[in-house]
């Protein structure tokens, strides 16, 4: 299987899903086939840095 792609539309949920300490499986099980990698670089800065992270998470997204 190979790995989804990061899009810049998918950075602001990431951004704030991580802000409320939702865990990097929960998002990747989101965005279907995210690499974790992916998401890590998001949060450590080394990609779309420029982006915010969302007012809220979609309507769809898993919460507990």
């Amino acid at each position: 299987m190979q790995d989804r792609k990061l899009t810049p539309d998918m950075v602001p949920v990431i951004k704030l899903a991580r802000a409320q300490n939702i865990p990097y499986s929960w998002i990747s099980g989101y965005y279907t086939g995210l690499n974790f990698g992916r998401i890590a670089d998001v949060m450590k800065g080394r990609r779309y840095t420029e982006i915010p992270p969302a007012d809220s998470l979609p309507a769809d997204f898993p919460t507990a």
